[in-house]
């Protein structure tokens, strides 16, 4: 929900242009400050962002958001196996028109990603791929004995772009024979889905076919240590989320997942229900992670009003109802809020701009900011940290 300042809003961020009170409260009895979630040489990627924020070191774990894309569908990946998140874009004119194919359903998807996965197991070229259903526009890849060393583009970061240059290139000679793989499938799936029943009925009712794979950040298993075994204070955690990576991370970080139903990741996606899940798990578990992704998708789309109104709803459909409901308890519940990266709309896509934070509990020594945003945020008493600081912060309170 971070983003820049915008002039047909004053010069305000959408973060101080919103009606946010119950951030604002928080924010006036609590502690802030900003955080550069992205660490130098990273591409500002929610997988990374996030992966940060829970404490981990990135240079010693990250491998690109296939894996945890992996992990969240329950793939459990071999030693030999390379994963790439794959999108299913929509392509016109030869450029990519946008990363998620018009917002295609994940039962849409399902039927794309099985038909593609049928057709190029008939060709040997392809035996040792294997596409996965993930949810929405999101999937996976997996190359037995792929070469992870590729320099991929996300698609997100290219709309109107022609697609041909951003074809995956090696980094090093011997991932060339990965590289001429993968780029031999978009291409194929262009062929195939081109004349699919689904895309035509998708373009006669004015919709964005779903006409090419587009796979990206590859990696290999992580090695990330679950999240008990570093701060003692948690016992147990849960992660809640509508997005593969993110439940993904969650995995890997010893959280267990926890579905809920209507949940999008887009604008619509069903706010109370995340927010009962989580004051429920907040009952049984120490550590609850609850990440919502619709101010990211506005973003994306370049949608002001859209965003303010993500924004809107987070405060008055989230976080007003939990923290009204854990003021009640017995056991005090500390409570952080934070963006993982900014998706300026003016922008369309991540940037590596440090966002704001607050930090709040029972007792805490409250700063002077008096709103949670970005400006406001600069002057918090936590000040700038970076990366696996926030959490060790948090985990002090």
């Amino acid at each position: 929900m971070a983003d820049w300042p915008v002039a047909s809003l004053g010069g305000k961020t959408l973060l101080q242009y919103a009606q946010t009170p119950n951030m604002d409260k928080l924010a006036r009895l609590g502690r802030t400050g900003m955080l550069k979630t992205v660490p130098v040489g990273f591409h500002p990627g929610s997988e990374v962002a996030n992966t940060a924020i829970l404490g981990y070191n990135l240079k010693e774990v990250y491998e690109g958001r296939g894996s945890l894309e992996a992990a969240s569908i329950g793939y459990e990946l071999q030693p030999d196996d390379m994963a790439m998140r794959c999108n299913l874009i929509c392509v016109a004119d030869g450029r990519i028109k946008n990363h998620s194919a018009g917002h295609i359903t994940t039962e849409e998807a399902d039927v794309l990603v099985r038909f593609l996965q049928e057709e190029l197991a008939k060709d040997e070229q392809f035996a040792n791929v294997t596409l996965t259903t993930g949810i929405q526009y999101r999937h996976l890849l997996v190359i037995k004995g792929g070469d992870k060393r590729l320099r991929c583009t996300a698609p997100h970061d290219v709309p109107g772009q022609e697609f041909m240059p951003l074809l995956v290139k090696p980094k090093l000679m011997e991932a060339q024979p990965t590289a001429d793989l993968i780029n031999r499938m978009i291409l194929r799936s262009q062929e195939l889905l081109a004349t699919h029943p689904l895309n035509l009925k998708r373009v006669a009712e004015g919709k964005d076919p779903a006409n090419s794979l587009w796979p990206w950040s590859p990696g290999y298993r992580p090695s990330m240590v679950p999240l008990t075994e570093t701060y003692p204070a948690i016992k147990s955690g849960a992660v809640i989320s509508a997005v593969d990576l993110i439940k993904g991370i969650g995995h890997y970080a010893g959280l267990r997942n926890i579905e809920v139903e209507g949940a999008t990741g887009l604008y619509n996606t069903n706010y109370e229900g995340k927010t009962a899940a989580t004051l429920e798990a907040l009952r049984t578990d120490d550590f609850v992670y609850l990440h919502i992704e619709a101010s990211d998708e506005a973003g994306h789309e370049g949608d002001i009003p859209l965003k303010v109104r993500t924004i809107e709803y987070l405060d008055s459909r989230v976080v007003g109802p939990i923290v009204e409901e854990v003021s009640g308890w017995d056991e005090p519940v500390a409570i952080a809020i934070l963006p993982d990266h900014p998706t300026p709309c003016e922008h369309r896509t991540h940037t590596a701009d440090p966002v704001p934070f607050l930090i709040y509990y029972p007792g805490i020594e409250a700063d002077s900011v008096q709103t949670f945003d970005e400006v406001a945020c600069k002057q918090g008493a936590c000040g700038v940290m970076e990366s696996e600081e926030f959490m060790k912060e948090f985990m002090n309170c």
